[in-house]
């Protein structure tokens, strides 16, 4: 990372470890974020899509999420860049943590009544960019204020607040038993609540107007564009992400359809498919819970990110090589568990080793919603290099093996990266 823009307290790379509570803000804020988001994808936007046309539910869930998948792509680093810039005298990136929220709940109660499927678009894309630039500018205050000893462990946690707000979102969802409207409500009042404590008790440093660069709108696009020549740690750091995401997509992605026609749940175990499912998430996402905490923890006393995230990566394939080739009710559970494993110790540890290759401190709200766009384009990328292993190149078993060796790759390249142990 470059120290030349580090004279600014503002900017300097911290060294005081930050105390709980701090700690404690930033996870409440990704529980907050993620119950508010993943709630309406799993199953309220559904419901409503069902109740403007039961026989068009499915395009209008399409146009809804497609729209908003890709609003998320550029509000966040857009978002991020914004927090760059701020010089609040409550810091950078505690007013746009505020603002996403606002923006996000306000737009979760008004979608609650939208009243045609235009207006439910709109919403959405506005919930995405709340809860996104929310997200942005929680994520950049981790490099801010916590030391690299320290970063590992904090990464984890919030990792790990991510997933409890998933799994907050599943319970959401079921709680208001069909009631999308009263859904909304509920996810708007949880996003609002997560970011009580971090707005109470952050440890922002405002950023001087003197040390903020002269705005100019090409320079401000451009910056966009981190040039993997003359930062090519930061490159191969974004392209093993991109890869081990778009594997863990490709494994979770058709995991419906694979119990039912593959692993025959209901004839073999006498389970629905879509409660196998639930017991199978529910597995993973424990264990992420888990091993984000541990993976982190770890890598902060080893002083290195590199080998777990190599490890990690190579268990993310183990599990879809064990998908592919023991197609039963067991070996679900065990790949699901060796997922959960491998994915949540992938979480905290590479977001560290991330933080450790950003270019400059000035911009690491930005640079780091460039890296999350390698968390939302495999959500674009994942189903269709997906499709055609199940329909046409071999099924399950060549979707999952080529998943493992997709996955591999990002394992194969994070060695590429030359400037984190």
């Amino acid at each position: 990372m470059s120290m030349s823009d580090t004279t600014a307290p503002a900017l300097a790379e911290p060294e005081r470890r930050v105390r709980p509570v701090w700690t404690a803000g930033v996870v409440l804020v990704n529980v907050g974020i993620n119950a508010a988001f993943f709630a309406p994808l799993q199953v309220l936007l559904g419901q409503q899509a069902a109740a403007f046309s039961e026989p068009d539910k499915e395009a209008i869930l399409a146009l809804v999420t497609g729209a908003g998948a890709a609003v998320s792509l550029v509000a966040n680093p857009l978002f991020g860049a914004f927090s760059d810039r701020t010089t609040s005298r409550r810091g950078r990136r505690v007013p746009w943590v505020l603002f996403g929220a606002v923006l996000g709940a306000a737009a979760l109660i008004a979608l609650a009544g939208a009243p045609t499927v235009a207006v439910m678009t709109l919403l959405w894309c506005l919930v995405q960019a709340g809860c996104n630039g929310a997200y942005a500018a929680i994520t950049a205050a981790i490099p801010d204020r916590v030391p690299v000893p320290q970063r590992g462990t904090v990464g984890g946690l919030a990792a790990m607040g991510q997933t409890a707000g998933i799994l907050a979102g599943a319970v959401i969802a079921s709680a208001v038993a069909g009631n999308f409207a009263a859904g909304y409500f509920v996810c708007a009042a949880a996003l609002l609540a997560g970011v009580v404590l971090y707005y109470v008790k952050n440890d922002d440093v405002p950023l001087p107007a003197q040390a903020r660069p002269p705005f100019s709108l090409a320079g401000f696009v451009r910056g966009f564009w981190i040039s993997p020549v003359r930062h090519p740690d930061f490159a191969w750091a974004w392209l093993t992400r991109l890869l081990v995401n778009i594997g863990n997509h490709m494994i979770t992605l058709y995991l419906l359809f694979f119990l039912s026609d593959a692993v025959r749940v209901r004839q073999t175990e006498g389970i629905e498919p879509a409660f196998g499912v639930l017991i199978l998430t529910g597995l993973y996402a424990v264990m992420v819970i888990i091993t984000s905490v541990v993976g982190g923890r770890l890598s902060d006393r080893l002083g290195r990110r590199k080998p777990l995230v190599i490890f990690s990566s190579a268990l993310i394939a183990a599990a879809s090589l064990i998908l592919a080739f023991a197609p039963t009710w067991p070996g679900a559970l065990l790949g699901a568990s060796v997922l959960g494993i491998g994915f949540g110790c992938y979480l905290a540890v590479d977001f560290a080793l991330i933080t450790e290759v950003l270019p400059t401190a000035l911009n690491r709200g930005r640079d780091l919603g460039v890296i999350n766009i390698a968390n939302s384009l495999p959500q674009v990328l994942a189903p269709l290099i997906a499709f055609p292993f199940v329909t046409l190149w071999g099924g399950y078993v060549a979707l999952y093996v080529a998943a493992a060796v997709i996955g591999l790759l990002g394992a194969v390249f994070v060695v590429k990266i030359k400037g984190v142990d």
